[in-house]
């Protein structure tokens, strides 16, 4: 079992940049691979980043390709997500989540945590 709790969230100007933070506690995250999705109103869940278990390995969404850094600190039990350039359609609710592997659908995942908001004002 594995609780997730992302932080870091809030209001910030496009052109901005945000870091979140996904705590985890139970097992240990070094067991497994984390991605973060987010969800705007009225949308599905959106796909952002994926790291593996050793942070070897990362994905990235086309709409965040080149704004976005994923990465994890397993000794402090924390997976990141650096964003910059903020635009206004990142508005959403990020989440993290846990799977076995990266590169799984979102059903692969099944650990989440509640949610931080991010909202980009133009």
């Amino acid at each position: 079992q594995v609780q997730l709790v992302e932080s870091g969230g809030g209001l910030v100007q496009a052109g901005g940049s945000l870091r979140l933070s996904c705590a985890a506690s139970g097992r240990t995250i070094g067991s497994y691979a984390v991605g973060w999705f987010r969800q705007a109103p009225g949308k599905e869940h959106e796909f952002v980043a994926g790291i593996s278990h050793s942070g070897g390995s990362t994905q990235y969404a086309d709409p965040v390709k080149g704004r976005a850094t994923i990465s994890r600190d397993n000794a402090k039990n924390t997976i990141y997500l650096q964003m910059n350039n903020l635009k206004p359609e990142d508005t959403a609710v990020y989440y993290c989540a846990a799977s076995m592997t990266i590169g799984v659908p979102r059903s692969g995942y099944r650990y989440w945590g509640q949610g931080t908001q991010v909202t980009v004002s133009s």
